[in-house]
């Protein structure tokens, strides 16, 4: 960043690549951790099965791409609503986060009709082992991604109300970095946990 750039966002007050968003880079990290935790404990615990329902009678590959798909193009509306945001268009950044609220909202209904439907069949969280860290995983990220959502609603208030004002452009590019994140690590869930489990 040139001497004239950081000078023309510290006289406007903007903080897109300033403090805030170090330290925002620093949660992400940590919670790339937790992932990673919850990870290493899923493939520790995939054999444990307890003689209960194992991932191939378990995970069906089409709701799980569908719910890909669904995250992916999701995180594509961000990134438009971002591109939005920075030509100053109000509307157009308000309509894309809409889109991916609503992108989001059906990514939790077919989680929650997922975990719903293994738990009529005697396979939740405290079956086995292995469910136990399945539901941990998955349930995290799902609640990860119930916080982006209302993070959304938040902001698109801000946007509302207050105009795209500095403060809120770094709040929204803080929001993309969460969300894009959240992307990451559900393609790491779906190879990790829902391809290998129905090969």
């Amino acid at each position: 960043m040139t001497m004239h750039t950081a000078g023309a966002h510290a006289e406007h007050g903007e903080d897109i690549y300033g403090e805030r968003a170090f330290g925002f880079w620093i949660y992400l990290m940590t919670d790339a951790i937790i992932f990673a935790l919850l990870f290493a404990t899923y493939i520790v615990m995939l054999p444990g099965t307890a003689g209960g329902p194992g991932p191939d009678t378990l995970f069906s590959l089409p709701r799980a791409a569908g719910e890909t798909a669904l995250l992916l193009v999701s995180s594509m509306t961000f990134g438009f609503a971002t591109l939005s945001m920075l030509a100053g268009k109000r509307g157009a950044v308000l309509g894309w986060l809409a889109v991916t609220f609503v992108l989001g909202l059906g990514f939790i209904a077919m989680e929650i009709s997922e975990f719903t439907g293994m738990i009529a069949m005697d396979a939740g969280p405290d079956r086995s082992g292995f469910l136990s860290s399945f539901f941990a995983l998955v349930g995290t990220h799902g609640l990860h991604v119930s916080m982006g959502m209302l993070w959304i609603v938040v902001l698109a208030a801000q946007v509302m109300t207050k105009g795209l004002t500095a403060p809120v452009k770094s709040r929204l590019f803080r929001l993309g970095l969460f969300w894009h994140f959240l992307d990451i690590v559900w393609v790491g869930i779906f190879s990790i946990v829902y391809l290998p489990g129905v090969m």
